[in-house]
């Protein structure tokens, strides 16, 4: 994956997923619905790699967000 920046992460962990997809969308130069995918591949990562590092667990992740 293209290095995102640092705050891609926290903004995901910290269950801020519209300023993450900004984030994306701004460092990458691409669509709103590229910067979904990217979001979801880095989110799926994380949920891997460092799963205790959420705020909310992966029931509560995406409610109230529809894309």
């Amino acid at each position: 994956m293209t290095a995102l920046p640092a705050g891609v992460d926290r903004d995901i962990f910290d269950h801020r997923a519209l300023f993450a997809i900004k984030t994306i969308r701004d460092t990458l130069g691409c669509t709103i619905h590229e910067a979904i995918d990217v979001f979801a591949v880095r989110h799926e990562e994380l949920r891997r790699d460092r799963p205790d590092d959420f705020a909310v667990g992966p029931e509560e992740y995406g409610r109230g967000f529809y894309s």
